[in-house]
């Protein structure tokens, strides 16, 4: 099936969709953009990308500069997700702490068949750097740590396959060709920035043609972007998103 995802957080609207107004509140507004992508053969699944770790300009007590997000938020989001039947995607903006720590702190939430994880490079940020000042960027050993979990988790559970995204918007973000695939998990790289159309989907294109052997995502920014692409111009992207998002 093809994803069509809200992102974003409660603390503030302008992290995302998904945080304007309730859950469930948004997951009506989802189901609204998401039957936009309905096409015959290929039915959509909606999915809410909770931020669980959000990126911070202060480094907090422990110097990590992230907010982990509190558990009853995630448990909030999981039960609307799943009184709506969607999948509840965690979202990591790790900040100067390690992406493997932050997986690993949501084991209890991944343990469960209908969530899966997303990655954003942008917010990972080294000694001396703050989120926000810089364009951040990860290490293929450690995405592929965390990954190499994640797919150790849903074999040990017998889970099913996992969604498992990395945000990408710049050449040196992500250097996919070091990345590990697993068969226990539908690795999506998502050409994440907004822009105008040509820009987006000269970006997309680049993306998707250097990343073969990955499904391909596509986000978008209501508020952002200069002329929002309509679902039949994004359909028309080749190859045909496999994530599309909003924020």
């Amino acid at each position: 099936r093809r994803i069509v995802a809200f992102y974003g957080a409660p603390q503030d609207e302008e992290l995302g969709a998904l945080g304007i107004g309730s859950p469930d509140a948004a997951a009506r507004r989802l189901r609204r953009q998401a039957r936009a992508y309905e096409r015959p053969g290929r039915p959509v699944l909606p999915a809410m990308e909770l931020i669980a770790a959000i990126a911070n300009a202060d480094p907090g007590e422990d110097g990590l500069y992230r907010t982990r997000q509190p558990r009853a938020v995630i448990d909030r989001y999981l039960r609307a997700a799943r009184r709506h039947d969607m999948l509840l995607l965690l979202d990591v903006q790790p900040g100067r702490a390690d992406f493997f720590d932050e997986v690993v702190a949501l084991e209890r939430w991944l343990r469960e068949p209908d969530v899966g994880l997303a990655l954003d490079p942008e917010w990972r940020v080294g000694p001396g750097e703050v989120p926000g000042q810089v364009i951040g960027s990860a290490d293929p050993r450690e995405l592929n740590a965390a990954s190499a979990w994640l797919a150790q988790l849903a074999a040990r559970h017998d889970l099913p396959q996992k969604l498992f995204l990395i945000h990408q918007f710049t050449d040196d973000m992500v250097d996919h060709t070091q990345l590990q695939r697993r068969p226990e998990l539908a690795m999506v790289l998502n050409a994440d920035g907004f822009g105008t159309r040509p820009v987006k989907e000269s970006k997309y294109d680049a993306f998707s043609a250097d990343a073969r052997d990955f499904h391909h995502g596509f986000k978008l920014f209501y508020e952002e972007d200069v002329g929002l692409m309509t679902p039949r111009q994004v359909l028309r992207l080749r190859p045909a998103p496999d994530v599309v998002e909003y924020e």
